[in-house]
């Protein structure tokens, strides 16, 4: 290249990216340009992507791609414009420390994810919807129990994980009584991310203020009875009007049986999440460390399912030599390979929360989210501030909205931080797009579960909100 077109690039470059800028103070290196061109075109930016997001179901775009592009071309445009300003390493630090943020949550959720995938293969939840479909329950008795295992399987499980198992045993025994269908798949989505906000494994959301250190394990559980108000509210109104009568039971129902090491990998997978607590609460390592160490206890197990199963297959052929149906599925068993786990992991899922930590802290490194903070938590009350939190996560989804509150790391005192941690998780049960569950369960129960059925019933949803952020105040006053 010609130094006459370097130097008309530059020129661009200092032309269409400075205006408003020069007369930014610098403050510990960065320059403050939320009044600046390069400013707004990185919110549009941002913006248009997560408009991308939200419209993931009719455009059949996943929604990774637009914010993983969004990410590079706000990080770029700042390049570019601290590269002319003479403060490269200043960018690449604050890069740095972002993707130092996004590895840890990476590798967190693939051992959690791993850990799912195993029990799925295992045939672990296969089971458990049989289980449930196969005791001869009413459709009520069916929304209160999945309900009710929705709630505390998503502490673990994570809400996203236990809305797919739980959806899956309601398409079941639903059938075609969309009305049914879609009151259970509103119930599993309350009920996933109330249960998911007390607990550090229950959402994203959780996670990432655990790993902050802002909230201990254990404190956590001050929330518990508001999530149960948030739940249990909804639940009981919509419980009138679910169909009384009994589902017909699906013909092959019944045949499905645990593989070898189920119950075993629900241990190491408990083992695993007491080794994180642990290592994070005594050692003060990051809970990453514990679950990659959890990580290899499965791999480990894996290698003994692996070593022993030619004399588990020939201690089955001899129970199974007068039933030719299962002596001739024993043919079809494979070894545990715990990097197929890994390979099927929600890359899609985990591609996309790069692309929010990276764009929301590029809109951090610019300006954005301080000028936010100030008006939020400085110039509102921090009570509105957090309650108002909630309700955005139901329109923007929650990961973003609470990444944002954590970099912006207002002042607040721990009933606060309980408070923004309830409300971000509970608020995305506002609408069926505020949350991972309730897209996943638009896409699992198509046409039986959408946007609309969900709005209908959004007031009374807003109920539980609102009812649980009263517990939250009254039985958790001393820690305002």
């Amino acid at each position: 290249m010609s130094r006459c077109h370097y130097s008309f690039i530059v020129g661009f470059f200092l032309v269409f990216l400075s205006p408003f800028a020069f007369a930014s103070e610098i403050a510990g290196g960065r320059i403050d340009l939320t009044a600046s061109t390069i400013g707004y075109l990185c919110l549009a930016v941002f913006v248009l992507a997560y408009v991308l997001v939200i419209a993931e179901e009719p455009l059949g775009l996943s929604k990774s791609k637009p914010v993983l592009l969004a990410a590079g071309v706000i990080w770029i445009l700042i390049a570019i414009y601290y590269a002319i300003h003479g403060y490269d390493s200043i960018v690449e630090d604050a890069l740095r420390h972002n993707l130092l943020e996004y590895s840890e949550l990476l590798l967190f959720l693939l051992v959690a994810m791993t850990y799912i995938s195993s029990l799925e293969e295992r045939k672990m939840f296969d089971w458990l919807r049989v289980w449930l479909v196969s005791r001869g329950l009413g459709y009520r008795q069916l929304f209160w129990v999945t309900g009710v295992l929705a709630f505390f399987i998503s502490p673990i499980a994570d809400n996203l994980t236990t809305a797919l198992v739980m959806c899956a045993v309601i398409l079941a025994v639903g059938g075609e009584n969309k009305q049914f269908t879609s009151l259970a798949c509103i119930n599993i989505v309350v009920a996933a991310n109330a249960g998911g906000a007390f607990s550090p494994f229950g959402d994203i959301t959780t996670l990432m203020v655990w790993q902050k250190g802002l909230v201990q394990f254990t404190q956590f559980l001050d929330l518990f009875l508001p999530s149960v108000v948030n739940y249990i509210i909804p639940a009981f109104i919509m419980s009138f009007f679910v169909p009384t009568e009994k589902p017909v039971l699906a013909e092959g129902d019944g045949n499905v049986e645990m593989k070898r090491g189920a119950k075993r990998i629900v241990v190491l997978f408990l083992a695993t999440i007491v080794t994180a607590i642990l290592c994070h609460t005594l050692l003060h390592l990051p809970p990453v460390f514990g679950m990659m160490t959890g990580l290899a206890y499965l791999q480990f197990f894996g290698y003994f399912l692996k070593k022993t199963l030619p004399k588990s297959l020939e201690r089955k052929r001899k129970n199974y030599k007068d039933n030719p149906v299962k002596l001739q599925s024993l043919n079809h068993i494979v070894p545990f390979n715990i990097f197929s786990h890994i390979q099927r992991a929600e890359w899609d899922t985990l591609m996309f929360f790069y692309g929010v930590v990276m764009c929301v802290g590029g809109l951090g490194f610019l300006g954005y989210l301080g000028l936010a903070s100030e008006v939020m938590y400085n110039q509102w009350n921090p009570l509105y501030a957090n309650i108002a939190v909630g309700v955005l996560s139901a329109i923007v989804d929650n990961i973003p909205v609470m990444f944002a509150v954590l970099s912006m790391n207002p002042d607040m005192v721990l009933g606060q931080w309980l408070l923004v941690t309830l409300t971000a998780g509970v608020g995305g049960s506002l609408l069926s797009i505020g949350s991972a569950a309730g897209v996943a369960l638009m896409g699992q129960a198509h046409g039986k579960y959408t946007f609309f059925s969900h709005l209908k019933w959004a007031p009374v949803i807003a109920l539980g909100y609102i009812a649980s952020i009263l517990c939250h105040l009254w039985i958790n006053g001393n820690l305002f």
